[in-house]
């Protein structure tokens, strides 16, 4: 522990966003649809039925929200591309006003000397090609590959840095497990097949990358981590801990990192998890430039022979302080994460991607302003546990604060936000909020104000 959190000159300090939860629009200037637009126009599947269509209205006031951006003082940007925008059938003809929105966008965060950094997959799979089989198709490596190239192609030469996929365990586990999350499935045999598909998809890519128009960029991927506590010290708890740690920590890094999954996979999806063959598996172990890491909350653990396939059960911590999604804040955990990954995987360049709260916000500005206390409490504790992560060895490169509008949060609508900006749905009014305020003097400070 430190009383000093200076952070070095060239760190970068972010915010971020992806495409259907932020841009509206979506059939605009010749898009296709998304299986999010399936699925949250299909009835009971979000809260009120809400959808995206209209969102944050940023496909048309991207210049405005750059503007925030500088104004915030943020050097760097995370966004994701809508894959439709593309590519409206998922393959084939290119739609070429889709590349000018994203090479506009570019543009301009550049003139306001703000870095892109590019997911090209934030869950927002094109609707044609669910209908061919999704992630469950083999071929989607290949579709997937053939997308990154051409935006690799137009935007290569201004972008530095690119991510393949978002947090590949919320796709499987909320659309082909769960079912609670497009497209909406709920199949254990299934979900492997996702998984494996993703994982293929990324190491494709990655290995793509290095011969493209923007090999002088830099690729990683982008994983959730959520780090596991047993409930006690029985045998029983420790092992659920290791199946649960497996399962969404461990199930996306060691193929990427180590080359293979854990053991545990098998003994939780049983005869569902396949044996995939060495050639696939040395295809998805291609070196990465980067890990990005998002981070919301750890989770205490316990054995539970009835909830399937885990058989773990998460146990609420009674006196802990929770976000409006209930979840802990917790923030020795991002330490702790930080740590973990560098002591298992090597010293390898690491960016907090995303990590922020939903609290309740006042609907509307009081006197031009919106007051946020627990969020500016929550981005100095998990600040301060990123800094004592860099004195201790990791080498953590850049945050990006999720996020930057409050937004349309997937099957919760826009009933949780997020942002370091309000938004006014009702009149699309943008109102930085103080934990933006104090973002922005952390930045400015270089971190030495969280000392305060």
């Amino acid at each position: 522990m430190t009383d000093n959190f200076r952070f070095s000159d060239d760190f970068l300090w972010g915010t971020a966003t992806s495409a259907y939860q932020i841009e509206g629009s979506p059939s605009a200037d010749g898009a296709g649809r998304s299986i999010w637009h399936r699925f949250s126009h299909t009835p009971g599947n979000t809260w009120l039925d809400q959808t995206g269509d209209i969102a944050c209205d940023h496909y048309r006031r991207y210049k405005d929200d750059v503007a925030i951006m500088a104004e915030l003082g943020t050097n760097a940007y995370r966004f994701s591309i809508a894959w439709g925008r593309i590519y409206p059938e998922g393959t084939g003809a290119v739609n070429r006003k889709g590349i000018d929105f994203y090479s506009r966008l570019v543009d301009e965060l550049l003139k306001k000397n703000i870095k892109p950094n590019i997911t090209l997959y934030h869950w927002d799979l094109p609707e044609a090609l669910d209908d061919r089989g999704g992630w469950l198709n083999r071929d989607i490596a290949d579709w997937f590959c053939d997308y990154a190239v051409t935006m690799w192609d137009a935007l290569g030469d201004r972008v530095e840095m690119w991510t393949t996929l978002n947090e590949p365990w919320v796709v499987t586990d909320g659309g082909y497990l769960a079912g609670v999350l497009a497209p909406g499935h709920s199949n254990l045999f299934e979900a492997p097949i996702a998984t494996h598909n993703l994982m293929r998809a990324h190491g494709m890519a990655v290995e793509r990358f290095r011969s493209s128009k923007a090999k002088k960029g830099k690729i990683g991927i982008t994983v959730n981590l959520e780090p596991k506590y047993p409930a006690s010290q029985s045998p029983e708890d420790l092992d659920a801990v290791r199946r649960a740690d497996a399962y969404m920590n461990r199930q996306y890094l060691d193929p990427v990192l180590r080359g293979h999954y854990p053991e545990e996979m098998k003994e939780i999806f049983g005869e569902a998890w396949p044996d995939w063959s060495d050639d696939d598996m040395r295809q998805i172990k291609q070196p990465i430039d980067f890990l990005g890491i998002n981070y919301y909350t750890r989770k205490v653990e316990r054995d539970h022979p009835d909830h399937f396939p885990l058989h773990t059960k998460h146990v609420p911590q009674p006196d802990a302080f929770q976000t409006e999604t209930h979840w802990e804040v917790f923030p020795e955990a991002l330490t702790k994460v930080l740590l973990w990954v560098t002591e298992r995987y090597g010293k390898l360049p690491i960016y907090i991607t995303e990590n922020g709260a939903a609290f309740y916000d006042p609907p509307q500005p009081i006197d031009g302003r919106i007051e946020d206390p627990l969020r500016v409490e929550y981005l100095r504790q998990h600040l301060r546990a990123a800094h004592d992560a860099i004195t201790e060895g990791v080498d953590l490169r850049g945050y990006f604060a999720w996020s930057l509008l409050d937004n349309y949060e997937w099957s919760l609508g826009y009933s949780k936000r997020f942002g370091l900006i309000h938004v006014d749905y009702s009149t699309q009014q943008r109102t930085i909020k103080s934990s933006g305020r104090f973002y922005s003097s952390v930045i400015a400070s270089r971190g030495e104000v969280l000392a305060r």
